[in-house]
């Protein structure tokens, strides 16, 4: 794309969908992270089959959309160009500035947290109390994959219930060959991960982290042994969760996923799609025969739901699905998240219409 930036109007940007449904602290975080984007004519924007962060809308111009059987023109200021261009990942089109055009820049990953946390109702972001000097280490967390895949309440737990620790450099956070207790998150300073080789009996160096960065999750998940020793390079905070909370919280809620194809058969077998985006992401394009019911609507008509069939939760990448398959697993419903969502629908499954 050009290299022309610049921040956008907020009022363009209430315009898009799904930002239109954020909360006004929510969209003031996103608009402050998105910015537009001068693109000429015959400039690609995105080819088919890559994966990015981002998503894409039309704010000026034309954009031309081609797959493996047409080519379509998305207009800016149109009701199409209100929703991102091909967003599912890995991308179905190859999209090409038709003319002259600006687009808008979002962070995909920050947008689906900020609405994630928006739907679970019970749920508030500004419940964390956060510093300037937190958002940094907390931001980088919220990104990383497994934190990505969380349900917001177990997001909004897990931060509730870390532990702040202060530690010096020299310290050795975590031994080899002890067994797991705890999962960490670095707030402040770096640190270094080593291996005791066992033909030399020497630490051998395997990598450094930092503010943002995590460890001491395998040992948690597997049961085993530390696999490894961490100590501290320098002064530095650590926050901490402790083993019971890490396997509630973090363990279980990433063990109810299922693909494509075997939820595919599930349904076959009797099981609902269960689609708790918006109305207008739905009205874009759904699985046939799914339900549409918003994530914000979810707690109210849980009631409601037959709780004698089988569900499976889809959004666009499966967070909201996992929020909104803990709000129904609370409840005793059997409930599965569609792995990856329909971004990670195969193109060639022709499944979304």
């Amino acid at each position: 794309m050009g290299n022309s930036e610049k921040k956008i109007n907020s009022r363009e940007l209430a315009t898009l969908v799904p930002i239109n449904a954020l909360t006004q602290e929510n969209f003031e975080e996103l608009a402050r992270k998105t910015h537009l984007q001068a693109v000429p004519a015959g400039r690609t924007l995105f080819k088919q089959g890559e994966t990015d962060k981002h998503a894409v809308y039309v704010m000026e111009g034309e954009v031309e959309l081609t797959d493996d059987t047409q080519t379509s023109t998305i207009t800016g200021g149109s009701p199409e160009a209100r929703h991102p261009l091909s967003p599912q990942q890995p991308r179905a089109h190859l999209a090409r500035a038709k003319t002259d055009c600006t687009v808008a820049i979002v962070d995909r990953d920050l947008l689906d947290v900020l609405l994630t946390w928006d739907q679970s109702s019970s749920y508030k972001v500004e419940e964390i109390e956060e510093s300037d000097a937190d958002a940094d280490w907390m931001s980088r967390l919220l990104h990383t994959p497994s934190i990505m895949q969380l349900p917001a309440a177990n997001i909004q737990s897990l931060f509730m219930k870390l532990e702040q620790v202060p530690v010096r450099a020299g310290e050795v956070v975590i031994r080899q060959g002890d067994e797991g207790d705890y999962y960490y998150i670095i707030s402040e300073g770096r640190c270094q991960v080593s291996r005791l080789s066992p033909r030399t009996r020497e630490d051998v160096l395997l990598a450094e982290l930092a503010a943002g960065e995590a460890f001491g999750e395998e040992a948690l998940i597997s049961e085993n042994q530390r696999n490894a020793t961490i100590t501290m390079l320098t002064d530095g905070v650590l926050m901490r969760l402790g083993k019971s909370d890490f396997i509630e919280l973090m363990k279980e809620p990433l063990n109810s996923k299922i693909s494509y194809a075997d939820a595919g058969k599930m349904v076959e077998q009797g099981a609902v799609w269960l689609d708790v985006r918006l109305p207008s992401e739905f009205s874009n394009g759904s699985l046939p025969g799914s339900v549409n019911l918003p994530l914000f609507f979810l707690r109210k008509k849980a009631d409601e739901i037959n709780n004698e069939r089988t569900y499976i939760m889809v959004c666009d990448t499966g967070r909201r699905s996992a929020s909104a398959a803990y709000l129904l697993a609370e409840r005793g419903f059997d409930v599965y998240v569609l792995e990856g969502g329909l971004n990670a629908i195969p193109a060639d499954a022709n499944a979304v219409s």
